[in-house]
């Protein structure tokens, strides 16, 4: 992870990241789309994403 991170800091890149561990995705990603069944539950950066009803009921294990 931290390779990976060092390396989208210092170039020019875009990388298409698959993860299903969602602390690492915070940690890692400028944007994120949440995809839950297919279907884009949420999409933008970290912290709204994170704050997302539907993103926390699918995979953050909140009630909302």
């Amino acid at each position: 992870m931290q390779i990976l991170k060092a390396m989208l800091r210092a170039g020019n890149l875009s990388v298409l990241l698959v993860e299903h561990d969602m602390e690492v995705v915070f940690k890692l990603a400028d944007n994120i789309t949440v995809l839950h069944r297919g279907r884009v539950i949420a999409d933008g950066p970290p912290a709204a994403v994170k704050a997302n009803a539907e993103v926390k009921k699918a995979y953050l294990g909140g009630s909302e």
